[in-house]
Order: C-alpha cells, then sequence, then structure tokens
C-alpha cells in the first residue's frame, strides 16, 4: 500500500541550513537548491555552502539584524521562528506572518553545537563544555517538530537520503515522513539536554562531594540503542542493548566486532564481567567468565602464558566461558584455546596470523576487540539495575587495596611472597558473586566458591574445585569478599593446607577468627573494604 501523495501545503520551497557536522551538507544543500529550494544559513555553514556553489541568502538578510555576541543570537529572532512556526492550515497565521513580511520557512536543517564530543575529550574545562552548548539550534528543531504538519526537519546526515528522494518524487515529504523526523527531533534534543544536565551534575558532585548531586531527586536515564539482541535470558524474551548517550562510548560501547554470531543478552552480561576482571590487571593477564562468575584468571610474562595458567584453573567451566587477555592476542593464546568452545573471545588488539585463524577455526566463536583499561567508568558514572517497580542505582565498585589500610591481625606476617598472592586473589574476589572465596597461589586461579549462602559452603566449593581441576590447594592463599563470620570457614581453608587469608573483617567473632589463624599458622590481613557483589 503506498503512501497519499503530500499535499501542496507541505511543498518545501524554503529550507534553513545551520549545522556544526558538515558531513555531506553540501551535497545535499546542492540537491535542494537544485530543486529550486531557496536556502538560508549561518555563519561557518553559509561560508561552506557559497564555497561549494550553492547560493546562499544569509539568516542577517531575513531577520533584518546581525548576528551578535560571538554568533550566540542570529536565528532567535521572529523572523525566523514565525516562519517555523505558523500553521499553514490557519488563514490568521498566514495573514499575521503575511502582515509582518514573514516568510515561511519549510524545511530546518539542524546540527548541534558538538556538546557530547567536547565533555568526552579529557581534560576539558567547565567553560570549555558550557559554551558548546548549543541554544538556538534545539529552539529551531523542537519549533519545526511541534509544526510537523507543515514543515520539515532534519537532525542527522543520515536523513538527508530519504528526505532528498521525496523531495524529488514529490516536491513535498509526506505527512508519515514529516512525523518519523519529528520524533527524531525530539529524540534529539531530549538526548542532548540529558547530557547538559548529566555532565553538569557530574561536575557539581565531584566539586562538592556531595551524595545530594550524584543522586538528585529526580533523574532522566538517556540510551541509545546499540544492537537488537538475539533473545533475552532466555528464547521467549525480546532483548536490546542500550548504551547512555552523549560522551564518549566506553566498555561494551566500544566493542567492535572482528568474527562470529549476533550476541544474545546472557553474552554481554557474562562479557562485562570478564571486561571489569581483566581490567583489574597491569601485567598481562587471562581471565575466563562463566555466568558472570570468574572460573579461570592468571598472570604472566604473556598473554598466552596467562592464557594457559587460566585455562588450568577449571579445564571443565571453561567450555562456553568469555575469555579475554589485556594485551595483543597472538597464536599463543589461538593454540592454548585449541579444542575449547568459546562464546566470545575479546582483547585490546588482534596479531593478524591469530585472527585469520581464529576466523578459521572457531566459526562459532564471537571475536570482539575492545579496550581493557582499569576505570574507564569515569568521573559522575552511576550504574543501575533494575528492580520491580523502580531502579537502584549506586557508584561504580572501582576502589582498590590501600597498603595502608592492610592490618596484619595473626601472629605471623605474610611473606612477600604470601603478600603478592593475597593481592591477586582479593582482585579476583571482588568479581565472584558473594558468598566468595577464591583460592590462589601468586598468578593463578586454583579454585572459587561463589554465589553460595554460605561461607562455608564457599570454602568447601572453592576446594572442591582446585581438586577436581588437580591443582594443590596446599601452600594457596585465600580471599574473602566479606568477612568470615564463624571461624568453620577458615577452619576448612588451612586444613587443606592454605597460609594465608585475606579479608575485610568487621565480624562480632573477629577474635575467634584471628585465633583460628594463629592455631593454623595461618597469616591473616584484614582490607578494612568489603567487595560484595551481588
Amino acid at each position: 500500500m503506498t503512501s497519499p501523495r503530500p499535499s501542496l501545503a507541505a511543498a518545501v520551497r524554503r529550507a534553513l541550513i545551520s549545522a556544526h557536522d558538515k558531513t555531506a551538507l553540501a551535497e545535499f544543500a546542492r540537491g535542494l537548491a537544485a530543486l529550486g529550494v531557496e536556502i538560508l544559513s549561518t555563519g561557518g555553514t553559509a561560508k561552506l555552502l557559497r564555497d561549494a556553489g550553492v547560493r546562499v541568502r544569509d539568516v542577517s538578510d531575513v531577520t533584518v539584524f546581525p548576528e551578535i555576541l560571538d554568533g550566540r543570537v542570529k536565528t532567535l529572532h521572529p523572523r525566523i521562528h514565525g516562519g517555523i512556526l505558523a500553521r499553514r492550515d490557519l488563514p490568521d497565521h498566514l495573514a499575521t506572518i503575511e502582515r509582518h513580511g514573514i516568510e515561511p520557512i519549510d524545511l530546518v536543517v539542524i546540527g548541534l553545537y558538538p556538546f557530547e564530543a567536547t565533555i568526552a575529550r579529557p581534560g576539558v574545562t567547565l567553560p570549555e563544555a558550557i559554551e558548546q552548548i548549543d541554544v538556538g539550534g534545539p529552539a529551531m528543531i523542537r519549533a519545526a517538530a511541534k509544526n510537523h504538519a507543515s514543515v520539515g526537519v532534519v537532525t542527522a546526515p543520515s536523513q538527508y537520503g530519504l528526505v532528498l528522494a521525496e523531495l524529488r518524487a514529490h516536491g513535498a515529504l509526506t505527512d508519515e515522513t514529516r512525523a518519523a523526523l519529528a520524533r527524531d527531533a525530539f529524540r534529539r534534543t531530549a538526548e542532548y539536554d540529558a547530557a547538559i544536565a548529566a555532565y553538569l551534575s557530574g561536575h557539581a558532585a565531584s566539586e562538592a562531594g556531595d551524595s545530594a548531586e550524584t543522586f538528585p531527586a529526580g533523574r532522566r536515564l538517556d540510551l541509545a540503542r546499540v544492537l537488537s539482541l538475539r533473545y533475552g535470558e532466555n528464547p521467549h524474551q525480546a532483548a536490546a542493548f542500550y548504551r547512555s548517550s552523549g560522551g564518549a562510548a566506553t566498555g561494551l560501547a566500544a566493542m567492535s566486532q572482528l568474527h562470529g554470531p549476533e550476541l544474545g543478552y546472557n553474552n554481554l552480561l557474562d562479557f562485562s564481567a570478564a571486561l571489569g576482571l581483566v581490567g583489574e590487571f597491569t601485567e598481562p593477564a587471562a581471565v575466563v567468565i562463566k555466568h558472570t562468575n570468574p572460573c579461570g584468571a592468571a598472570v604472566g610474562r604473556s598473554v598466552g602464558e596467562a592464557m594457559v595458567k587460566a585455562k588450568a584453573s577449571d579445564p571443565v567451566s571453561i567450555y562456553g566461558g568469555i575469555i579475554g587477555v589485556n594485551r595483543i592476542l597472538d597464536t599463543d593464546v589461538v593454540r592454548a584455546l585449541a579444542g575449547i568452545f568459546v562464546e566470545i573471545l575479546f582483547a585490546p588488539a588482534f596479531a593478524d596470523d591469530a585472527l585469520d585463524e581464529l576466523r578459521r577455526t572457531k566459526k562459532r566463536c564471537r571475536v570482539f576487540q575492545v579496550a581493557s583499561d582499569r576505570g574507564t567508568a569515569g568521573p559522575g558514572t552511576i550504574e543501575y539495575r533494575s528492580v520491580r517497580g523502580g531502579l537502584l542505582a549506586q557508584t561504580p565498585d572501582d576502589v582498590d587495596l590501600d597498603e595502608k589500610t592492610l592490618k596484619v591481625v595473626s601472629r605471623r606476617a605474610p611473606t612477600g611472597a604470601e603478600m603478592r598472592a593475597l593481592r591477586f586473589a582479593w582482585r579476583v574476589a571482588k568479581h565472584a558473586k558473594s558468598n566468595a572465596i577464591v583460592l590462589t597461589t601468586g598468578d593463578q586461579v586454583i579454585g572459587i566458591g561463589a554465589g553460595q549462602m554460605n561461607r562455608l559452603d564457599s570454602a568447601r566449593l572453592a576446594l572442591s574445585r582446585a581438586r577436581d581441576a588437580g591443582l594443590e590447594p596446599r601452600g594457596a592463599v585465600a580471599a574473602s569478599d566479606a568477612f568470615f563470620p564463624f571461624r568453620d570457614g577458615l577452619d576448612v581453608l588451612a586444613q587443606a593446607g592454605a597460609t594465608a587469608v585475606i579479608h575485610p573483617g568487621g565480624s562480632l567473632r573477629d577474635d575467634e577468627v584471628v585465633a583460628a589463624a594463629d592455631e593454623h599458622d595461618v597469616a591473616m590481613v584484614v582490607t578494612g573494604l568489603r567487595h560484595f557483589r551481588h
């Protein structure tokens, strides 16, 4: 069924063009001019179009008023907004603009000042950001979108082709197209205003350290869809991946798929968990995630060496896992994963021969290039989780161990090797679901108990995992994401041969737990810092 021919009231005779993003703008304007559309423009846009051979009428000639205040005021004038807002179906409106010598504007093409790109630059100052807040552009966009029964509004270069095609066919835009353009326009101004509000709120919170600014009484989320997913947690559920609009894309929003099938909802949950864990390490590291929990992690002289050890952490659970490394992924990593089905494999970069081998041998593996830097969230970042009836919001858990706050509470202090291993275990435990017990050497996870209803079961599970993998818990260290409420969990670890333990402390029975450590000659360090993960 074809759309009805546009009415003459929707004909495009005059267009106002003012866009900071000049992508394909000259070609678009030439297309309009070739259809007999008069072009109005301002400043740099007018110069660009003239240089491209497009005949342009300056807005200042229409308003009979010069641009002032360094260009801050140029389109904020009745001769512009009257021409946009006048309803073509109301004789009184048409008589009014004719009486005041105002010419109708039928198409508004606006590209806003680059506020989002500006605040994404490292080290940008508040005055620099404020200077990139557009005023006239959003006003014209909203005016045109409100009057979309008669006026078309274009806010992105991706819309140029559709608009030109319809104008060439009909000399006008269809009702459906103008309505769709208006929806996109209001969405764009909402994104823009949300980015400004979020930036200013984040800046105020970081300046004042004020939780009221971090979590104001009202908050609007503005999200842009990145991907439509195969399905949600289960095949009968629909799903999509969104990122925060405005600012630079970080984390999964910055991923680039190099190989493999499309993503699902669960893939992205696991991918996010793996990206967070691998970002904990500065030395070459490899991590394996299964159902958002670590099941393997190791560091080494190279990511290939780390991958061999991470695979050995749990050679059963690695099948169907999400695997990441924090250096260029080379053929050593590919060889370590030979014969293993991997859902996702990611790295900050890939050696050409390694990528070729992955494409040849792992047809079903999704391969992604993504940065694995620690702390990519940035100031003012808030994490959200949906609950029935609303959202939970919190600041990210990006706190690392502070050497000055560590306290040895046992009779025996950890050796240097034990302390290095405890730091490694603590970083992994931060990413395991509570209650979490993580057993490690200085460079390799050997067993994890996570997501259990009590800490004793977590300790037993960590030891069971180590033994199933053929790894020796004797001489290992252990990290607990929260305090030991009773000594029983510590007793199980010590009896199996763990020599040092790190945990937050703070239990009513801390003295009892410390006494147990001394009984077993276990070195115990408390952090005063908890890393619950639910």
